[in-house]
């Protein structure tokens, strides 16, 4: 793609509506749910107390999971399909729809699940599984979304799906880490999501009910007199907490290129002054790795700590993102002059790869962003993303406040990842003057639970073919990289 000088100019904040992000609207009540145990029982409840409506919009969807198998009592009663129709059949003023990405289906008949369109007919009222078939030829919709009585919303990297539901201790084994119909262990999975009410929380309904409407033909009126509806039993990690919205809508059907979530990643790492945390599913977006490679070369850029799974998933996942990571690591690794940049993979106690699923980013104390979106292309301009995020920029009354936030919920992950409290995270930054890399060094450990260095492969001649040529997973996006990193610097200086 050619360079488009009339990209944004960067502010003095990360998040500009019309820029970087849609929307910015304020949470009554923000949390984040790591990994899928919490978030599940949490998402059971709230379905069940639900009032007048409740959306799915996914890229997968299995009713057969168990949302809360921690819990005593009879496992078909919590069944996610079970769980759904009991809630209309103890409201009648509820309704509940499912709208899940049609090429998803080849996913879940794979795993022996009925197509949604039959799995409808056997729905009660009120009920409706549906496929939406409205993306451009090789685009997914990608976006993980539950929406409540549009008085609450999940939004972020967790699939309501099969292969997803574990616990931060990441065991090597667990009986309710299983497939629903082999019973088969599939691993441990490492991911995020975060939880918002109020305003926030009507802007992300907007958003579900157009995809809605996009994919069904059928408008649905916004919920507008439900009661406040948060969660009991899920303590907020924020209260008023401004959340900015950001997107990735290919074009399609007449409608324009939206691409906020690349917009958004570029200017956060030209703002980072110190640190760029990163967990992501792939490590496969030229673009960005570029623009990390233009601040690793300058002598006074930010450390850059990377989580990754030790590979893709799946063969053509493999050939496409490992093919692609392998050579932007090549590219990194050359402009990492000063020392500045690492990659890790999770691991158990018994040195078992943890999947990493989770989209974050944390630039300094600064800004927190947690997504649907990979760090890959497709993310960036062929499927739909959401993605949500809090800033502590300069000047807010409550800026250390906010910035204790995000910092703490870096120092979570990674304390997770390296079998220490998020406590002891913070002390050994401080004690490595502010350096995360250092830290993260002199915590892993090459036994037990920890973080293990990424080793690309070679790559054969085909292989080269596939990522340098990004057949598999064109830019799709027009690169603003320059402009944003020229007002990145004028801002720094000031």
């Amino acid at each position: 793609m050619q360079d488009e000088e009339s990209g944004p100019v960067l502010a003095e904040e990360l998040l500009v509506p019309g820029e970087t992000c849609w929307r910015v609207e304020r949470a009554d009540r923000y949390a984040v749910f790591v990994d899928a145990a919490d978030y599940f029982a949490a998402l059971k409840g709230a379905v069940l107390r639900a009032e007048r409506r409740v959306l799915f919009i996914g890229w997968d969807f299995d009713p057969r999971i168990r949302l809360d198998p921690r819990r005593t009592g009879r496992r078909s009663r919590d069944r996610l399909d079970q769980v759904l129709a009991d809630a209309v059949r103890g409201n009648p003023e509820l309704e509940i729809g499912v709208l899940q990405w049609d090429l998803g289906m080849f996913v879940a008949l794979a795993r022996g699940l009925a197509p949604i369109v039959l799995l409808n007919r056997r729905t009660p009222d009120r009920l409706t599984m549906t496929v939406d078939t409205h993306h451009p030829v090789g685009g997914a919709h990608h976006q993980k979304i539950v929406v409540i009585d549009d008085c609450l919303a999940f939004a972020g990297g967790i699939d309501v799906t099969a292969d997803r539901w574990d616990t931060p201790e990441h065991r090597d084994r667990h009986r309710h880490r299983r497939r629903p119909r082999t019973h088969q262990d599939r691993g441990p999975w490492h991911d995020v999501t975060s939880l918002v009410s109020g305003p926030a929380a009507q802007a992300i309904g907007d958003l579900a009910r157009e995809r809605w409407e996009s994919g069904t033909g059928r408008a649905l009126e916004p919920v507008t007199d439900a009661q406040l509806c948060w969660p009991p039993e899920v303590e907020p990690f924020l209260t008023d907490v401004d959340i900015a919205i950001s997107r990735t809508r290919p074009e399609h059907g007449g409608k324009s290129l939206v691409h906020e979530i690349e917009l958004l990643w570029l200017a956060a790492v030209a703002a980072a002054r110190r640190t760029v945390y990163i967990e992501s599913q792939y490590f496969a977006n030229r673009r960005i790795a570029e623009a990390i490679a233009d601040r690793l070369r300058e002598d006074d850029g930010p450390e850059v700590v990377v989580v990754n799974p030790q590979s893709a998933w799946g063969w053509l996942e493999t050939k496409a993102m490992d093919t692609a990571r392998a050579k932007l690591l090549a590219l990194v690794q050359d402009a990492d002059v000063h020392g500045r940049f690492r990659i890790y993979f999770p691991v158990t106690a018994g040195r078992r790869p943890i999947y990493v699923h989770a989209k974050v980013l944390v630039v300094d104390d600064r800004l927190l962003r947690i997504g649907s979106a990979n760090l890959n292309n497709r993310s960036m301009g062929l499927d739909t993303e959401c993605d949500l995020s809090i800033e502590a920029p300069a000047g807010d009354p409550r800026r250390e406040e906010l910035a204790a936030a995000v910092t703490s919920l870096r120092d979570r992950l990674l304390g997770e990842h390296l079998d220490v409290p998020p406590e002891a995270v913070a002390a050994e930054v401080a004690r490595c003057g502010g350096s995360l890399l250092q830290a993260v060094e002199r915590l892993r450990r090459p036994q037990g639970r920890s973080l293990a260095p990424v080793v690309p492969p070679e790559l054969s001649p085909l292989d080269r073919v596939l990522a340098d040529t990004e057949l598999l997973d064109a830019e799709r996006t027009p690169n603003r990289w320059r402009r944003v990193r020229r007002s990145a610097r004028a801002t720094r200086r000031r």
